[in-house]
């Protein structure tokens, strides 16, 4: 089987060469396609960077990638400048070989969790991948609001092995979502299965409209204030699991 790594921290996030690790010991022939620049919040964005646009007479476009080399991993990797959900929208026509049968998306730095995760860049490259009919994992480690000095890498990629195996016997377009606490070992560590949050960890909000200017202001929800759900559990110091509905779960 084969298996496309992208992200949207950037080509040189040392958790996307993680998680291209837990793919390849798994069997997979691993292809890295990733954004050539930080892409986070972009969601299901489908912009490229540099290129050329398609213009709405039909016009054909271009989306420009580079060869890049990633310490310990030999196999093909691209920088691209788009989005990861294009990115993986490529993927999908061949753009980078042979289609792929999984998509893992990550290992993100900072977790994504409840209705917010629709903003994400990580989650939107699976949910893409959803769409098209491909089994998609995004993979997220969470580092905290403000970043720990230490990122633990290797316990991410530990729990997303086990997340890998379920993934593969899961249904043709099946999405799943991964957060892990930022522990030093994954011995121990529990996954378990929760619902989204109706919230992210944080909330924007519009506080005054000053002429030209508009304020935000960003409130940090209490993980209590949903219990059971993603974030509850993972604030709880568990690694969590959510199956992520896409637009082609919808029957009409």
């Amino acid at each position: 089987m084969r298996a496309l790594i992208t992200n949207d921290d950037g080509i040189d996030s040392p958790g996307l060469a993680a998680l291209a690790a837990v793919a390849a010991d798994a069997g997979l022939e691993v292809v890295i396609a990733a954004p050539a620049h930080e892409h986070s919040g972009a969601s299901a964005s489908i912009i490229a960077t540099q290129g050329t646009a398609v213009t709405a007479a039909g016009g054909k476009g271009t989306v420009r990638s580079e060869r890049r080399a990633i310490a310990g991993f030999e196999g093909e990797a691209y920088a691209v400048h788009a989005a990861p959900a294009l990115i993986t929208l490529l993927a999908l026509h061949g753009s980078f070989g042979e289609t792929p049968d999984v998509v893992l998306s990550g290992i993100n730095r900072g977790a994504n969790v409840g209705g917010a995760i629709m903003h994400s860049g990580t989650v939107g490259a699976a949910l893409t991948a959803g769409q098209g009919g491909v089994r998609a994992l995004a993979v997220s480690l969470d580092v905290g609001l403000v970043e720990a000095d230490e990122q633990h890498w290797g316990t991410a990629g530990a729990v997303a092995r086990t997340a890998l195996a379920t993934l593969l016997g899961a249904p043709a377009g099946a999405v799943l979502n991964l957060n892990v606490p930022n522990v030093p070992d994954a011995q121990g560590l529990e996954l378990v299965e929760a619902h989204l949050a109706p919230f992210g960890i944080v909330q924007t909000t519009l506080t005054e409209v000053a002429g030209d200017e508009v304020r935000l202001s960003i409130r940090e929800h209490r993980a209590d204030d949903a219990p059971g759900s993603d974030m509850e559990r993972l604030a709880a110091g568990h690694a969590t699991i959510t199956r992520v509905r896409t637009i082609a779960d919808r029957t009409v």
